[in-house]
C-alpha cells in the first residue's frame, strides 16, 4: 500500500449520521456538558445527525479499563452502513491498547470519514494500514466544542475537506490563535470565548521553491508508541511524502523531540521525504520556535538534509483554530511564499 493508493471516503452531506467514539480518554463521561456542547455545535453548524456509540460516554475510569469495548465501538461505527463519518470525542494517551482488538478488514471494507487528532494518531495509522485516507483534525470536545462557538477558520476547513469533492486548495494561515484553557469542570465557562492572540506567522526553516508530496504524520509524542507495531509503515510509505508533526499539550522538552526525530532519521525516513510541516506548539510552551529549531538541528545538522523543505508555525494540532489534514492527499509546499495547498479533493462524490 502506498499513500497514493489510499481509498478516499465519501463526502458528507446534510442529514448524514456521524458517530462519536472514545478510543482513548473518557472525557465525554467526565465532562458531559462539554461533550454535549460539541455535539450541539457540530449538529447546528453542519446539519448532521450525531450518534453516540455505546461506550463513548461511559465514565472515564470505565473507559480506561476497557480498551476492547472502545475498539468494538470503532469497529461497529465503521461497519454500520447508516453512519457516514466517525469522529473521536477527544484524545488521550492509550489508544495503542486498542490494536489487539481491531479488525482492520472492517475499515478496509467500509471506507468512511474518520477524524481526530493527538493520541488518535494511533488510529490514523491503523486506517493507513487498512488503506483508508483519514483526517487529522478537530474532535468533538476540542474543536467542535469550542467555547462560545466553532471558529470560522475551522468550520471552513471542515467544509472544504469533509463536505466537498472539489480540490481543497490553499490552506490559509490563521491570523489569530489561542491555547488558553478555560476549566471544563465549570459549565458556566462554556459560553465564554477564549482570548486570541496574533499569530507569529509561518516560517520556512529551510528549502526553497515548490515541492509536492503526500501527507503522513501526526502527534510526534505518539509516534514512538507505533514503532515496531503491525501498523508502523514500511519505510517506502514515506517515499516523496510530506511529513506533518506537532507536539502535545504536555509541551515535551526539545531534547525529547530530538530523540524521536533521530529515530525517524536512522530509519532513513528523512532521506525519502519531500518536505516537513510543523504545527504550532500548544500547552504551556512559551518559546514557540523551540521545536522548529530542534527539528532543523536534527534534520539539517545530524542527518545532513539542509535542502529538505521545512515549514513551521502551522495551524494544526494542539492550538485553535485548527485546519484539517487528509492523510495521503497530494500537497504542495511553496517555500518562497510561505504557502501550502492540498491539490486534490479529500473525499469522493459517491
Amino acid at each position: 500500500m502506498s499513500l497514493a493508493n489510499l481509498a478516499k471516503p465519501q463526502k458528507l452531506s446534510p442529514g448524514d449520521k456521524v458517530a462519536v467514539v472514545s478510543p482513548s480518554w473518557g472525557g465525554a463521561g467526565q465532562f458531559p456538558h462539554r461533550y454535549e456542547a460539541g455535539k450541539r455545535q457540530l449538529t447546528e453548524t453542519f446539519n448532521v445527525q450525531v450518534v453516540d456509540m455505546p461506550h463513548a460516554t461511559k465514565p472515564a475510569a470505565w473507559v480506561a479499563q476497557n480498551p476492547k469495548a472502545r475498539a468494538e465501538d470503532v469497529m461497529a461505527a465503521f461497519a454500520d452502513p447508516s453512519i457516514k463519518a466517525v469522529i473521536t470525542a477527544i484524545g488521550g494517551d492509550d489508544s495503542i491498547r486498542l490494536l489487539p482488538h481491531l479488525d482492520l478488514n472492517v475499515i478496509t471494507d467500509n471506507p468512511k470519514i474518520f477524524m481526530g487528532y493527538s493520541d488518535t494518531t494511533i488510529l490514523h495509522f491503523a486506517c493507513l494500514t487498512a488503506g483508508l485516507s483519514s483526517f487529522y483534525g478537530p474532535a468533538i470536545m476540542a474543536g467542535f466544542g469550542e467555547n462560545g462557538g466553532i471558529f470560522p477558520y475551522m468550520e471552513q476547513a471542515v467544509r472544504k475537506c469533509l463536505f466537498s469533492n472539489d480540490p481543497v486548495g490553499e490552506v490559509p494561515a490563521a491570523a489569530e490563535w489561542t491555547v488558553e484553557m478555560l476549566d471544563w469542570a465549570k459549565p458556566e465557562l462554556q459560553s465564554q470565548k477564549r482570548k486570541l492572540q496574533p499569530a507569529l506567522g509561518r516560517t520556512c526553516l529551510q528549502g526553497s521553491g515548490k515541492v509536492q508530496g503526500r501527507l503522513i504524520g501526526g502527534c510526534i509524542d505518539v509516534l514512538p508508541m507505533l514503532v515496531g507495531t503491525s501498523i508502523w509503515p514500511d519505510s517506502d510509505m514515506f517515499d516523496d511524502a510530506i511529513l506533518f508533526i506537532e507536539t502535545s499539550e504536555e509541551g515535551p522538552a526539545p531534547d525529547a523531540i530530538k530523540r524521536i526525530l533521530r529515530n525517524l532519521g536512522v530509519q532513513g525516513i528523512f532521506d525519502r521525504l519531500n518536505g516537513i510541516l510543523i504545527g504550532r506548539p500548544g500547552g504551556g510552551v512559551k518559546d514557540l520556535r523551540q521545536y522548529d529549531r530542534a527539528t532543523q538541528e536534527v534534520v539539517r545538522d545530524e542527518f545532513a538534509q539542509p535542502a529538505l523543505p521545512i515549514m513551521a508555525q502551522l495551524d494544526f494540532g494542539h492550538t485553535d483554530p485548527m485546519c484539517v489534514l487528509p492523510y495521503g492527499a497530494l500537497t504542495e509546499i511553496d517555500c518562497d511564499n510561505l504557502q501550502f495547498s492540498i491539490l486534490e479533493p479529500a473525499c469522493r462524490e459517491d
